[in-house]
């Protein structure tokens, strides 16, 4: 049965290579487009079945069905077998088919939320949106393998910055279209919606994605485009494996990875307990909570896309630079969301600042810099190393912020009032210290 599935997930045998020019520019540019559709289409729609939690958190509350600290554990269990399957997956990415590999795990955690809308009881809820976080754990690593295999050296912060975006079409997806679901039809659907696309996102990434170039008969993508540039030397190393673990002796690398993980804290602050912030101390509505997220996440779309342009062609694949700029325009925007005018445009506009500052950040420091620091190869092994260390941080921080909520929270003549004064200094606190680490950073080169 094991060598079943290994066999299943394993990557094709590579096939005689095409001696046709025509035929393998046309087989690329067929494939390149379909490629990047899949990873990012289909990335975004399946995020929503990690988002959904964070829409129902107050109808949930309400109902008196989970109190804020369990929904806290329930949240973090996502996050922590994220965080450890995203090490064991992004290993194994680089030896997997990667079309079988997404369209599986796709399916995989569609069926966990559909799961989820029946679920009352925590402990089942915990364990539930747990094996949630482990198949989510594929997607990232099977997205950016697949990427660097299509996509050269040269073209890879562009090709990381859009593929970067499918983060916002998930939260927009989510802030929006399933928050309006969870209004109109319960918390339940907040479940049942994102399970449903991702049964459909499955079967299109199927249908679209193909395994590496070398498995049609294709050339590798640097020898395509004559694009096999390095700063530091190729390495001498034969074993995936040995080159795998190389990567754990790269002091930046672990560097990175704090600044990371500081970053995704904050990240998953907003996205989690955001909407539940903006009803309890603004007032909003469920539905325009989530449209004010959901401008968030369009504007990262927007600082996705500018972080990979700008750091590709005004600073020569240079990132340092453009995470100091990224920093500083999410730390403005946080400032101005939790502390600046309360009105709405004011709002608006501290979301936009906030969407691009950390969606750029999370391109860079979630992986795009790691790629370019670890050797090519192993790509998968960098995603994962990275992310084990991004979803920690995440984990510990739904844990510690719903602690700090709960703490905050008091009942006066049947009213449920807040105080998010703790978490909201938790949270920019994190992202002062990411700033941080990351200009540490600075001198640190690139490598093929």
């Amino acid at each position: 049965m094991a060598g079943g599935w290994l066999a299943f997930f394993a990557t094709g045998a590579d096939q005689p290579e095409i001696a046709d020019r025509g035929v393998i520019d046309r087989q690329y540019r067929k494939h390149r487009l379909r490629v990047m559709l899949a990873i990012t289409l289909g990335y975004g729609l399946i995020y929503t079945c990690r988002l959904a939690l964070g829409v129902v958190k107050k109808p949930i509350i309400d109902a008196g069905i989970f109190s804020p600290t369990e929904l806290g554990l329930i949240g973090s269990a996502l996050f922590y077998t994220y965080a450890i399957g995203k090490l064991t997956n992004g290993f194994l990415a680089d030896h997997a088919n990667i079309k079988r590999f997404l369209a599986f795990a796709f399916l995989a955690t569609a069926l966990c939320n559909l799961a989820m809308g029946f679920v009352t009881a925590v402990w089942l809820a915990v364990i539930l949106w747990g094996i949630n976080g482990w198949f989510q754990s594929f997607g990232a690593p099977g997205g950016v393998v697949a990427m660097t295999a299509w996509f050269s050296n040269r073209e890879r912060g562009r090709a990381y910055g859009i593929w970067s975006t499918a983060h916002s079409i998930g939260e927009g997806l989510t802030f929006l279209v399933v928050g309006a679901t969870v209004a109109a039809f319960g918390w339940r659907f907040g479940f049942w919606g994102p399970g449903m696309i991702g049964v459909i996102t499955a079967i299109g990434a199927y249908l679209l994605l193909q395994d590496r170039p070398q498995t049609l008969g294709l050339p590798t993508v640097n020898d395509w485009q004559n694009d096999n540039f390095g700063e530091a030397a190729k390495p001498k190393i034969t074993s995936v494996l040995k080159l795998q673990l190389s990567i754990l002796k790269m002091p930046a690398i672990w560097v990175l990875c704090l600044a990371s993980a500081t970053t995704y804290v904050t990240r998953y602050a907003i996205n989690s307990w955001g909407i539940l912030y903006l009803q309890e101390i603004h007032g909003y509505s469920l539905t325009m909570a989530g449209t004010l997220l959901m401008i968030s996440t369009l504007a990262g779309m927007a600082g996705a896309i500018s972080f990979g342009f700008i750091s590709d062609k005004l600073f020569d694949a240079r990132r340092p630079p453009v995470n100091l700029l990224f920093a500083a325009l999410e730390l403005v925007g946080l400032g101005l969301f939790f502390y600046g005018p309360s009105n709405l445009p004011m709002m608006i506009f501290a979301m936009v600042l906030f969407g691009m500052g950390m969606t750029g950040l999370v391109t860079s420091l979630g992986g795009l810099f790691a790629v370019d620091i670890a050797p090519k190869r192993v790509a998968g092994a960098a995603m994962g190393v990275i992310g084990i260390c991004s979803y920690i941080g995440a984990g510990i921080q739904e844990q510690v912020s719903g602690m700090l909520i709960q703490h905050g929270m008091k009942m006066v003549d049947g009213v449920r009032h807040y105080n998010f004064g703790p978490a909201i200094a938790f949270w920019i606190g994190s992202s002062v210290l990411s700033m941080l680490l990351a200009l540490s950073l600075w001198r640190t080169r690139r490598r093929d």
